[in-house]
């Protein structure tokens, strides 16, 4: 009995032994979640009665707004707001993700075969501004034969948000590419810092925004893009496009004696700066820009290409003494929609100009203790019955020689420069006898 009590026991320990060097199951790899492209799982119905156009591009503006030729607006431009997305500002004031979500619009449409703008009625319907269409954007990618929804295609790439993205005929493929663009952290959802967003301790702005507002800005930080056209004075004049109106805008910035990035603000690059806005002598400027190799900062200026050119725009002497500009202003965050009415040269100021067959009347000549100063001109020109001022530093010929007034007095001449602003009235400034052509 004994030795059959010490068998059962053995055999019970043996069947332990076996049990626990059995492998434990193996935890299941989680499926990868499917991911669905809702930019292709709608279909363009070109035989529908929705208003649709196909179009080319006229201009880029930011991420949900491009402008468009078209045959069936009048004046020949469609100015198109994306349907059911708002994209983060890339202009105005530049928002985390705006520029990206630009980028991306602009990619997608520069490599498209085909365009259609799509209304989501029977009518072109305006947005709030009054100016610019509602419209679904349908493009077809080379060497594919299907449309691609590009309002959708924003949504789900978590560059866009919700802009009453469920009261429209796409209601639900909007939210499940919302939803779905949320769950994988895309981009404006991810919690990640943009690679071209600014970061530092300025408030990033467009040069149009800085000049429509700029006393707004008074003794502010803020940062800016813009080519550089010219050195002056321990500083440079800065400009930029805006994209909506083709205007310019521009600005000078001040760097001082002691500014370390010399190499990055040659004339011709593109550059972000960041500084404080002020007032001197009548005019606005930028000043306290910083650049370290040894200690950088998201501040610090960033050359972002080189070899542009200044815009020279060919300017009409009336509209530049007698002109008015009315600028839009749209509120971001509310669309509300106000015009503002500008001097022309008020807005140009600080952009490079061009100006032809001015007459130049009468020559003042500075005569003074400073040598930057002595010997500086200001041409007064007339043409069209209008006077305009230009006022040059002190300019020298090839011999190293002062040039002086005789060289230009009861003259017919051309002139390039920028926009200054001096004693109460605008003028044009020239900073090298070679933007000066005499005519025969």
């Amino acid at each position: 009995m004994k030795k059959n009590l010490i068998k059962i026991i053995s055999l019970l320990l043996v069947l332990c032994l076996f049990a626990g060097c059995t492998p434990d199951p193996q935890p299941t790899e989680p499926s990868a979640p499917q991911v669905t492209d809702y930019a292709s799982s709608v279909t363009l119905n070109q035989n529908s009665n929705y208003k649709q156009e196909e179009v080319t591009v006229k201009q880029y503006i930011d991420g949900d707004t491009v402008h468009f030729h078209s045959k069936e607006i009048p004046g020949g431009v469609l100015k198109a707001r994306f349907l059911a997305v708002n994209t983060p500002e890339s202009t105005g004031k530049i928002e985390e993700y705006g520029k990206t979500a630009a980028a991306f619009t602009k990619e997608k449409l520069m490599g498209a075969s085909s365009i259609i703008v799509e209304s989501d009625t029977e009518n072109w319907d305006a947005d709030s501004t009054g100016g610019r269409y509602l419209v679904w954007i349908w493009y077809k990618p080379q060497g594919e034969t299907e449309y691609r929804n590009l309002n959708i295609e924003l949504l789900q790439s978590g560059l866009a948000i919700a802009s009453s993205s469920f009261n429209n005929r796409y209601g639900t493929t909007c939210a499940a590419a919302i939803d779905q663009a949320k769950a994988q952290k895309l981009n404006v959802y991810s919690g990640q810092k943009d690679p071209n967003f600014f970061y530092g301790l300025a408030t990033e702005i467009d040069l149009k925004e800085l000049r429509t507002n700029v006393a707004s800005y008074d003794g502010s930080k803020v940062a800016v893009t813009g080519v550089i056209t010219m050195h002056y004075n321990n500083g440079f004049y800065l400009e930029a496009q805006d994209p909506e109106t083709g205007l310019y805008y521009g600005m000078y910035a001040y760097y001082g004696f002691n500014f370390n990035g010399m190499h990055l603000v040659r004339v011709g690059s593109e550059v972000r700066i960041a500084g404080n806005v002020s007032e001197f002598s009548g005019s606005w400027q930028i000043s306290g820009m910083t650049y370290s190799d040894f200690i950088p900062t998201a501040d610090d200026v960033k050359q972002l290409s080189d070899g542009n050119q200044p815009a020279f725009t060919l300017t009409d002497p009336k509209t530049f003494v007698n002109g008015t500009v009315d600028v839009e202003m749209v509120d971001p965050e509310t669309e509300e929609v106000t015009n503002k009415t500008f001097k022309y040269a008020e807005l140009a100021l600080g952009t490079s100009v061009e100006m032809k067959n001015l007459y130049v009347k009468s020559v003042y000549t500075t005569q003074s203790d400073n040598e930057n100063s002595d010997g500086a001109m200001t041409l007064t020109c007339e043409v069209d019955g209008v006077t305009i001022d230009v006022r040059t530093i002190v300019l020298t010929d090839e011999n190293g020689d002062i040039i002086t007034a005789d060289a230009y007095r009861g003259k017919t001449i051309d002139v390039r420069g920028v926009v200054d602003y001096f004693n109460g009235s605008y003028q044009i400034k020239v900073l090298t006898k070679d933007y000066i052509t005499i005519h025969d």
